[in-house]
């Protein structure tokens, strides 16, 4: 288990699971005592294990999006805890059919869980309706930004010229921001906005046509795991330069 961070509010642990390498993300409000548990996937007792540790009860469930990887867990969870699910509404529609029924948001809402506040940003791309979250400085991000990459917009529901728009929006966000992925597919688990921005090369496209033939075209050729920061000076395969 990571241990992200553990302030007078709230912690954040991830617990790495499954075969894909998934980052499920567990949130511990200090103040109300609820767990919140991001994306359940893969190995229900895992997560439960770590809610009867805790000797607290999972009382929420955020989704970033519906694929199989992310929420095969969901009705195991739901079946031993009286949780609450939450996702955005365009992720409901996309999904179809989900288990329970869920508390739908819109981008931007805020949720709040004790003294946590949770704000959703609605980043379309890898699917319509996925969802990052932010905490303070911490952006649980799923399937939309990787540590030195993105998600993929060749499945179904994607999208690359969203996908984007998404990563120009949370390129706006502060430096310090801390990215958590979804998955660990990278040499290190997390990196800050400003570290993405100098070693992610999909913000390094200068416009969208770039950023899509390489998203679409290239970036699955070239790149393999774990994904490394490119550096200052690179020329990447599309053909767009890093900045000096």
């Amino acid at each position: 288990m990571l241990h992200v961070t553990d302030n007078e509010r709230f912690a954040i642990d991830a617990l790495e699971l499954g075969p894909m390498a998934n980052f499920i993300y567990v949130i511990t409000d200090k103040a109300s005592g609820r767990l919140v548990v991001v994306d359940p996937a893969w190995e229900p007792q895992a997560i439960l294990d770590l809610a009867k540790e805790r000797e607290m009860p999972i009382t929420d469930i955020l989704l970033t999006h519906s694929h199989y990887d992310h929420i095969n867990a969901v009705e195991p969870v739901l079946a031993a805890h009286d949780a609450q699910l939450h996702l955005l509404k365009a992720e409901a529609a996309f999904w179809g059919d989900h288990p329970a029924r869920p508390t739908l948001h819109h981008g931007d809402d805020t949720i709040r869980f004790g003294e946590t506040d949770i704000r959703i940003l609605h980043t379309p791309g890898h699917t319509p309706g996925s969802a990052c979250y932010l905490l303070d400085d911490f952006l649980i991000a799923g399937d939309t930004l990787f540590v030195w990459g993105c998600g993929r917009c060749d499945l179904d529901g994607g999208d690359p010229e969203q996908m984007y728009d998404s990563l120009r929006r949370l390129s706006q966000l502060p430096d310090t921001t801390l990215t958590l992925p979804g998955h660990d597919y990278s040499d290190r688990p997390a990196a800050t906005i400003a570290e993405q921005k100098a070693g992610n090369p999909f913000l390094h496209c200068p416009d969208k046509a770039h950023f899509i033939d390489y998203r679409m075209r290239i970036h699955d050729k070239v790149r393999h795991d774990p994904y490394t920061a490119v550096k200052p000076g690179d020329t990447l395969d599309c053909g767009c330069a890093t900045a000096e």
